[in-house]
């Protein structure tokens, strides 16, 4: 990789994006929405709606997550607000709330194929850090895989637990064998 450059998700690298998700929106036509709709409503908006639905946020709110790049090319995309943004985590008893300190969600991540194994999943989560440290955030926390077996990257989506302890995470809950929750605090 030459050099790593990190940018929200705005209205103005909307195009960036979707260059990087292509035209299944990373896999299966989510659109990195997963996590912000109930299930029966993820799988109605499945594709164009996703689509739809992050661009809408992307143009509204704070921006969704940040875009990596490598040069001028989108290379690595991670997922970030604050907790309650993301419905889906509402009815986990695996990823409940630790306590009740207010936490920013680290959800998702998608790197381009020729950029994967290569330490991005690290960076991302360096630089989501600063990025909700500027947005005053006090605690960022995340859901990664910790796996004795290596997946394909599709169902590592959430992140791998190695990433997280170099970027600084600790666990600091396991209800899983598979599925710590890291923090760090800002």
């Amino acid at each position: 990789m030459s050099k790593l450059s990190f940018h929200p998700l705005t209205p103005d690298r909307w195009a960036d994006f979707e260059l990087l998700f292509g035209k299944n929106g990373a896999c299966g036509g989510c659109w990195c929405m997963a996590w912000r709709l109930l299930p029966k409503d993820f799988k109605q908006k499945q594709g164009d709606g996703n689509r739809r639905a992050m661009k809408k946020i992307a143009e509204t709110q704070t921006p969704p997550g940040l875009l990596a790049y490598d040069g001028r090319e989108p290379v690595g995309w991670i997922a970030l607000a604050p907790r309650e943004t993301f419905v889906r985590l509402e009815g986990s008893k695996v990823l409940a709330p630790v306590d009740d300190r207010p936490v920013w969600s680290v959800t998702c991540f998608f790197v381009r194929k020729d950029h994967r194994k290569r330490g991005l999943m690290t960076e991302l989560l360096k630089a989501a850090s600063k990025f909700a440290k500027k947005n005053r955030a006090k605690i960022l926390e995340g859901y990664p895989q910790d796996l004795k077996k290596e997946l394909a990257p599709p169902f590592v989506w959430t992140g791998l637990i190695s990433a997280f302890r170099k970027a600084g995470f600790e666990e600091v809950a396991r209800r899983s064998a598979t599925r710590p929750i890291m923090r760090l605090e800002l």
